[in-house]
């Protein structure tokens, strides 16, 4: 089942500038600090506001103060659930996002949703190998394949290790940005939903890859909506699918990647799924993340 109704968020305690993250997350861009905590709350707020509107289940988790944690509002890349009532830890880049993974946030977690079985790859840290969890990989769940853009967060040895325990396939390609510096995670320049896929392919620089890239999608029979490197850099990728309690889809997105799209664009999508965007300029700017970064999507019941 590639969408779900039941989405995890973590409201931030002390969301800021993460100096740890900045080496090789081009997306962040350090600003004034005043008041950028409360932004970020106001943002936050906001976006989980207009998705239980739709009737979609948040489970929104209070951050604690302590350890100080700045990237908390992004569970996505440390946990991540499937079927079977599996849950999966990953390996994370930077000492203070390994942090995260906190006792209180999962005990509320197992609280409300059956576990059944861990998947633990935090172990490859001590082994500097990383796999951010769906930052690093974009799933297509029906069919089984984890698309992955290779870089400093994203290994391939700890992807190959996923794919086997999950029976998934991986697709393994180079995308960099305007500048040639990798893309950081796979899921700032690709968004794939039930019937189509979006994708910054202009970011994918060997012909080849491209076109391994592009077959593989339209293999799954699902239509390819490309963005340009530009959108890219407004989160037009960071997009993510979901559905409400009654199986209506909704497309999830900031307002900066719904303003970046054309007119032809918005149609193509909104032909798939009704549009929810919703202002994150501070947690955009400072966390060098998006709508998609905000959310880990929960499979109950499989």
């Amino acid at each position: 089942m590639q969408n779900t109704s039941h989405l995890l968020m973590i409201r931030p305690a002390h969301f800021g500038y993460n100096v740890q993250t900045a080496a090789n997350n081009s997306f962040q861009i350090k600003g004034d600090q005043t008041g950028v905590s409360e932004s970020a709350l106001r943002e936050f707020d906001d976006l989980v506001s207009k998705l239980q509107t739709h009737e979609i289940d948040v489970t929104v988790v209070e951050d604690s103060p302590e350890p100080h944690t700045p990237d908390a509002i992004f569970p996505n890349n440390w946990i991540s659930f499937h079927d079977q009532q599996t849950l999966c830890l990953y390996p994370m880049y930077a000492p203070n996002r390994r942090q995260e993974r906190k006792p209180a946030v999962l005990e509320s977690i197992i609280k409300k949703f059956s576990v059944k079985k861990q998947i633990d790859l935090t172990h490859y840290e001590n082994s500097m190998h990383f796999l951010e969890g769906t930052g690093s990989m974009v799933l297509d769940r029906d069919n089984r394949i984890a698309y992955a853009g290779i870089s400093p967060r994203t290994d391939q040895l700890v992807l190959e290790d996923f794919c086997r325990q999950l029976n998934y396939q991986p697709c393994v390609f180079h995308a960099t940005d305007e500048r040639g510096k990798p893309v950081y995670h796979t899921n700032v320049m690709m968004c794939v939903g039930d019937r189509f896929v979006v994708i910054c392919l202009d970011s994918v620089r060997d012909a080849e890859e491209k076109k391994s890239v592009s077959d593989r999608i339209l293999r799954t029979g699902k239509e390819i909506i490309p963005i340009s490197l530009q959108q890219m850099n407004h989160f037009a990728g960071n997009m993510l699918q979901v559905e409400n309690v009654h199986g209506e889809k909704f497309l999830i997105m900031s307002s900066a990647a719904y303003y970046s799209l054309s007119s032809a664009q918005i149609e193509k999508l909104s032909a798939y799924s009704r549009i929810i965007h919703s202002a994150l300029h501070t947690i955009e700017t400072n966390g060098g993340g998006s709508a998609r970064c905000m959310i880990a999507e929960i499979y109950p019941g499989n």
